[in-house]
């Protein structure tokens, strides 16, 4: 009797999502291939304490986190975009904490509130991947702007991801706006519509598409060029001459984890040295710039192209700028898998 007991109250406390000591539920969109990394360096410091990922992507993530709001599953939200984070903070769903090592974190990395709500360990910018082969078999030039992307002899040539989906999409999106405003904003992504061939849900699949020469030109982000090049693709990573759009991936405690102890050692992590250091061999930005390394084949200019980005502005209009796009352009968009 007492063993079914025992079974019934597991059952029970899985089918609820009550926690369990010593395991931290964490939501994340990092890249999938990295979190076997950050969870070996995460539980090798804090024996006792395993993660479980629930990884997707940042529109789905916020999205399923927003569905959770009054009966949280998560107990941390692990690298997701900023501009996400913002959204939750404002519906009151992020727990105050301030780290061990926040004194060496920039600024523009952390939350305004105090003790701050969100904190960023790295931030990924905007790029181009362009499959130099696939152009010279169209005897096409390797556009070089935002406005070269525009042009007619790209159509059908251009990928994307979708803003509602990817964080990366959203970050194209939002430093239109912000960089020409509203009308040449979308007047800008109305031409740029016409040449896309689909948009995607995930940031690095445009990338992933250009280095297989599915599509030779996609919209993704610079770790993401770096990589397909390194590993022998015939691809090019362009920073747009206009400026790119960047977020930060930043990492918070929901509020009301029956976790948190665990969950400030998580935060705790994700700012230290060693996390640093993982970070440092994919990204070429960091919240802690000291300890920031050269990365093979991220464009050296990215840092100076990065747009003054307003996050509470991208938060704040982010709802609108979904259901504006989506009316537009949705019906290019790739099926959900």
């Amino acid at each position: 009797m007492a063993r079914l007991t025992s079974l019934l109250v597991a059952s029970l406390a899985l089918l609820s999502g009550v926690a369990h000591a010593g395991e931290l539920t964490v939501y994340t969109a990092l890249e999938a291939d990295l979190l076997p990394v950050y969870k070996k360096s995460f539980e090798e410091q804090n024996p006792g304490i395993t993660i479980r990922w629930v990884r997707d992507s940042t529109g789905i993530i916020t999205a399923k986190l927003l569905a959770e709001k009054d009966n949280p599953q998560a107990d941390v939200v692990l690298g997701t975009a900023a501009t996400s984070l913002q959204v939750l903070d404002a519906e009151g769903m992020l727990e105050g904490y301030a780290p061990k090592g926040l004194d060496k974190i920039d600024l523009r990395f952390v939350s305004k509130d105090t003790p701050p709500t969100w904190i960023g360990t790295n931030a990924w910018a905007a790029a181009l991947c362009v499959n130099t082969v696939e152009m010279k078999k169209r005897d096409l030039p390797i556009p070089t702007s935002w406005a070269d992307l525009a042009k007619p002899e790209y159509k059908g040539l251009v990928v994307m991801p979708n803003p509602a989906s990817s964080g990366t999409g959203f970050l194209d999106v939002s430093s239109w706006l912000q960089m020409w405003g509203d009308e040449k904003g979308w007047a800008y992504m109305d031409a740029l519509h016409q040449n896309i061939a689909t948009y995607t849900h995930s940031g690095s699949k445009p990338c992933t598409l250009a280095a297989s020469g599915e599509y030779p030109i996609g919209i993704s982000f610079a770790f993401r060029a770096a990589r397909v090049i390194n590993q022998g693709a015939p691809v090019v990573a362009i920073v747009p001459t206009e400026g790119v759009g960047w977020d930060v991936e930043a990492s918070a405690i929901i509020k009301g984890t029956p976790n948190e102890a665990d969950a400030r050692k998580l935060i705790d992590w994700a700012v230290s040295d060693a996390a640093m250091q993982i970070y440092a061999k994919n990204y070429a930005i960091l919240g802690n710039p000291a300890m920031e390394e050269t990365i093979k084949n991220i464009p050296a200019d990215i840092k100076a192209k990065l747009i003054k980005n307003d996050f509470e502005w991208a938060a704040s209009h982010r709802a609108a700028i979904l259901e504006e796009w989506q009316k537009r352009f949705g019906s290019k968009s790739e099926p959900k898998g």
